[in-house]
């Protein structure tokens, strides 16, 4: 029988410190994913705006600590759960539940507490943005987490929670979803795919340890996951011009939007034309920074060039 890393659950948990233990909470948030939903869903929600108004201004500090709360407690949670097969995994094993630093029922506690009050918050603007919040919690935590384990469709579900925070930004401004605000949906659903796969296929070795069945983990030759790179490079391009399409964006989007794009299928050329060759998974890390470059630019560029109405 397979033998699993027992779990340290007290190792210091009596000699931390105040700073120490903050600090492992953060890093349960998953900080880097959870500040990129809050900067989606804050752009989401001043694209939103039709004709300012004075009491919108509230809105936007409970979106951001709403937004927060709500996936950072997402991720507590996920990390609880996956608190096992992270201590097999070399890129997570340092985790603070795996490592010790924090136990699983405090992991738990801040993980429901914290999203929990997120949701409240959310709530406090209207309740489409609470339900929206929930949605993204519930998606999350009960499909995208067990999916991980059954079936490489996990990524793909995992986008529709990813990218919920442009909806609840939306909301937040409209108390309503439009067309226009599915195409902020369809922006960052497209972008988590090459963003992920090339994650995934980093560390394809480590998720194939801890018995993921992601398309990286089941594709040793790669070109499945080449093949899925592309045409989620190519369907992301063609969305990120349909902000114009509806009104939300002047033209001058267009052409940062293209040259965007273009560079950014760039790299996932040459992640596939490498891949089978690339043992050291320098393209892999590459693509992968260029999609941290993606997105901040995209939506920076729809804010920079957001219609105004008189």
């Amino acid at each position: 029988m397979e033998e699993r890393p027992q779990i340290l659950e007290n190792r210091g948990a009596t000699e931390r410190s105040v700073v120490h233990f903050v600090r492992d909470l953060w890093l349960l948030m998953k900080p880097e994913l959870t500040l990129l939903s809050v900067f989606t869903s804050l752009g989401s929600a001043y694209l939103a705006i039709g004709l300012p108004d004075v009491s919108q201004l509230i809105i936007f500090p409970l979106l951001a600590v709403g937004t927060l709360l709500v996936g950072g407690g997402s991720g507590a949670l996920n990390q609880y759960l996956e608190r096992e097969y992270d201590s097999l995994m070399k890129r997570t094993e340092k985790r603070p539940v795996p490592d010790g630093r924090v136990t699983p029922a405090e992991a738990l506690l801040f993980g429901v507490l914290t999203a929990i009050t997120g949701i409240i918050i959310l709530s406090f603007i209207n309740i489409l943005t609470g339900f929206l919040a929930a949605l993204t919690l519930a998606t999350y935590i009960f499909l995208y987490t067990p999916l991980k384990r059954i079936s490489t469709i996990s990524t793909i579900i995992g986008a529709i929670p990813g990218a919920l925070p442009t909806l609840i930004g939306w909301a937040a401004i409209q108390n309503s979803l439009s067309y226009q605000s599915l195409t902020l949906f369809a922006i960052l659903f497209y972008w988590q795919m090459p963003h992920f796969y090339s994650i995934g296929w980093l560390y394809r070795h480590d998720y194939q340890k801890a018995g993921y069945r992601l398309l990286t983990s089941v594709d040793p030759s790669g070109l499945k996951v080449s093949r899925a790179v592309i045409l989620n490079q190519l369907m992301l391009g063609v969305v990120c011009l349909s902000p114009y399409m509806v009104g939300i964006v002047e033209e001058g989007f267009l052409y940062v939007s293209a040259a965007v794009s273009l560079s950014f299928l760039l790299f996932g050329i040459l992640f596939t034309r490498n891949v089978r060759t690339d043992a050291s998974g320098a393209w892999a890390r590459t693509l992968f920074f260029s999609s941290l470059f993606y997105l901040p630019i995209i939506f920076s560029a729809m804010i920079i060039f957001k219609i105004h109405h008189q």
